[in-house]
């Protein structure tokens, strides 16, 4: 629960949405991105590939990352 995956993109140095786990959706930053995200968080293989990865490559990374500390 405490970990996290963010799936963030960016035009022209500003981030216009972002993929959230913890929230299992995307969230717009820009008019832009509010309207991708609208598209994005229909798309419920999207969503669910996307909430995949938070155990494929943060639960399966977090004793290599921890280790190396």
């Amino acid at each position: 629960k405490d970990i996290q995956y963010v799936d963030s993109y960016y035009y022209n140095k500003l981030e216009t949405n972002r993929f959230d786990s913890n929230l299992g959706k995307f969230v717009g930053y820009t008019a832009a991105g509010v309207r991708q995200a609208e598209i994005w968080n229909k798309d419920t293989s999207l969503i669910a590939a996307l909430t995949a990865q938070r155990e494929a490559y943060c639960l399966n990374n977090v004793g290599n990352d921890y280790r190396n500390i």
